[in-house]
This record gives C-alpha cells, structure tokens and sequence, in this order.
C-alpha cells in the first residue's frame, strides 16, 4: 500500500493506493494551525476505514515544498518516522509540481513563501520564483491556478483551485523504481523561515 502526504499549505491531502498507483483512497482538508495534531490520526483512520494497518505500508510518498514551513517539517517526520520504523522506501516529490500535475488545466502552483510574498511555478518550469503578493493577481489574472484557498482569497485569485495532488503523488511513486536516501531527504527551501539560517541547498539550521 503506497502511502501519498502533501502538507506543503493549509490545503492538505493524503491518499492510499495500490503498488501500480490505483487509487484507494484519499482525503483533503484545510487545517491552517494544526497539522501536527491532525496529519497522523487521519492518516491511521484513512487506513482503518479501508481495512489496512500502518504496517501494510509498502512506500510513502512526501511533498517536499517549497511551502508551508510547518506543514512540510511535519510531513516530512511523519513520512520519515513510518519508513525508518517499517523499513520502507521514500520518495520525495516536489509539492507545486504535483499540484499541477493532478491539476492538468491550471497554468501555474502559487504557494504562500511569507505574509506579502508567494512562490509561482507556471508550468512548463521546473523550478519555482518568488513573486511579490501584489503582482500575482496582475500577473495571473483570471487564470485557472493551484493555490491554497487562503492565500488565494489574500492575494486575489478568483480563478485558483485547492491543491489536492496526494493521488498523483501516489501514481508518480507507483512508477519510480527505487527511493530516496532516508537521512538526506529534507524540504526544499527557496528562502530560509524565520529563525533558520540556509546552509546549502534544502539544509537549514536554527539560529
């Protein structure tokens, strides 16, 4: 049972699916303060509801940002706690692309980076920029992206759709022929949170 955890905003997913990438189950849900409380009992309880235990994990599947620098510390230890306990593999996939990728008319992945601030992939690019708030809905327009609701009603984007990309994450996972390395996959930061200083490229350290 492949395992799917996106945390990277306030919009988050989990899904189950089968080693070729079917699709089980899933869930989405906004929690803008308590992820750490929710992620796993809702994991358990979507494996409960549908007849498995955590040991029948087989793979997990983590969003690894940018985003959420909460969410992504949370899911990331929660996916790194099971495959360390279970000696499972993990796979970590960058959570814009994923958005967009589960939502295949959406132009662009717009996640919050700060109070003013937000990181765009528009698709076609591999690697997302941060644009000011104020200049995503002149750039945008009207146009159909992913975005979590609270930033696009902050920032102004009347065509944005919730990110729910566990289930193409599950897929994507369904087709990778091994994992990545338990101890040095980390969240990707384009921009150090507070309090943290960058080191190298997705390394961090508190100050």
């Amino acid at each position: 049972m492949i395992v799917a955890i996106d945390a990277a905003s306030s919009d988050l997913s989990l899904a189950l699916a089968a080693p070729d990438g079917s699709l089980v189950a899933d869930e989405a849900w906004t929690s803008p303060q308590r992820q750490s409380a929710e992620l796993l009992p809702r994991l358990l309880d979507l494996l409960l509801r549908h007849g498995h235990e955590l040991r029948a994990v087989s793979a997990v599947a983590v969003g690894t940002g940018p985003g959420s620098f909460t969410g992504l510390r949370v899911a990331m230890s929660v996916a790194k706690g099971i495959c360390f306990a279970l000696e499972r593999p993990i796979h970590g996939l960058p959570s814009l692309s994923a958005w967009l990728e589960a939502e295949p008319e959406a132009v662009a992945a717009v996640a919050r980076a700060g109070a003013r601030e937000a990181y765009l992939l528009p698709r076609g690019s591999t690697t997302p920029v941060i644009v000011a708030g104020e200049e995503l809905a002149t750039r945008l327009e009207a146009a159909r992206v992913v975005a979590p609701g609270e930033l696009a009603a902050a920032f102004g984007l009347p065509g944005a759709v919730r990110p729910h990309a566990a289930p193409a994450m599950a897929r994507a996972t369904a087709e990778r022929s091994r994992g990545d390395d338990l101890t040095t996959l980390e969240p990707i930061y384009l921009r150090a949170p507070r309090g943290v200083a960058v080191e190298g490229e997705g390394r961090v350290t508190w100050l």
